[in-house]
């Protein structure tokens, strides 16, 4: 089982209250704000709404692609009727 890392939030946190309110707390947040956006870029991650949008065009897709299933397997049918009343 794999060990799921804690949100970047909790780790700021935490950094954050170790650092106390001495002067670098702030310094200490923007660089680890820093660091996550960094980590966050070159893991190649989509916004939520770009993740909402593709699941939706997914969505339609799948649907259609259904669709077009059933009219193949309905002309198909209909092909191998006529060529029965053919023969």
């Amino acid at each position: 089982m794999a060990l799921k890392p804690p949100p970047i939030g909790d780790v700021i946190q935490q950094v954050n209250t170790l650092v106390g309110d001495s002067g670098l707390k702030g310094e200490v947040d923007r660089g680890l704000r820093g660091l996550a956006q960094a980590a966050l870029t070159r893991l190649d991650v989509v916004s939520r709404e770009e993740f909402d949008a593709q699941a939706a065009i997914l969505k339609r897709t799948r649907a259609k692609v259904t669709a077009l299933e059933a009219e193949l397997d309905a002309l198909t049918r209909e092909l191998e009727a006529l060529e029965k009343t053919r023969q």
